[in-house]
């Protein structure tokens, strides 16, 4: 299993960046977890419209979805220029009306990823995060590796049964120690290292990050409960499971 960032801010890109967002691949197939703003352009970095096989949206705040739209246009086009057509599956929870807007003509399907076990040669568990919206943690197993991509979310206790003895946990860390209790659905670097350390998670990559302040204070404080390997996600760095 192979996993790229493509992005690591949190609510809006940094200049020339990406929301948090990542490519995640197996045996020649391409899935994208979240679709935010950015996300598309790093995405060509990598690999064509069409080698993505499938996408996962945690939830519907616009930083993991704004490029939704870029993408069904992107489809429309690709699909109009080859002779081999190909709908694209997107995969998201059912409890919001935006569920419906994923799908767009035959370019792009959507399915309830809550109802979904399997997508291409990854295994999928899903539960639910702390957040101020309805939104999913996500686990994938492959081969008998795992990652877990945390999604948006504030400290939760379930979290850490869920994370259990993954190869590789993202997870978010938007906030600063200071801020923890202050700013509801994100936890910060020091939860973020207490998380993996519970879970025995072999690595931890944070992920998520706010616009202000050094962010590498977040990585310290992660670094301070947490006794593995643990370290900030980098565009386009390949982590390799």
């Amino acid at each position: 299993m192979r996993i790229i960032p493509l992005g690591i801010w949190g609510g809006y890109p940094k200049a020339n960046g990406a929301t948090s967002s990542f490519l995640i691949e197996e045996d020649g197939f391409y899935l994208l977890l979240d679709c935010g703003s950015g996300v598309l352009a790093s995405l060509q970095n990598y690999i064509s419209i069409q080698q993505l096989d499938a996408v996962i949206i945690t939830h519907y705040h616009h930083d993991h979805m704004a490029d939704v739209g870029a993408l069904h246009y992107a489809k429309l086009i690709q699909n109009q220029l080859t002779d081999n057509p190909k709908t694209l599956s997107i995969y998201a929870h059912d409890r919001d009306d935006q569920f419906h807007s994923l799908t767009y003509k035959e370019h792009t399907q959507a399915y309830n990823v809550t109802q979904t076990s399997q997508i291409g040669p990854f295994t999928l568990e899903t539960t639910e995060t702390n957040h101020p919206v309805y939104c999913l943690a996500i686990r994938l197993e492959a081969k008998g590796k795992s990652v877990v991509f945390t999604a948006d979310t504030g400290w939760k206790e379930s979290l850490i049964s869920f994370s259990q003895n993954t190869d590789i946990l993202v997870s978010e860390a938007n906030l600063y120690q200071e801020y923890e209790g202050k700013i509801p659905g994100h936890m910060s670097g020091r939860q973020a290292g207490i998380l993996a350390e519970k879970a025995v998670a072999k690595q931890l990559i944070l992920t998520h990050l706010p616009h202000f302040g050094n962010i590498q204070y977040i990585l310290e404080e992660a670094k301070q409960t947490y006794t593995n390997q643990a370290t900030i996600a980098v565009v386009g760095q390949s982590i390799v499971i």
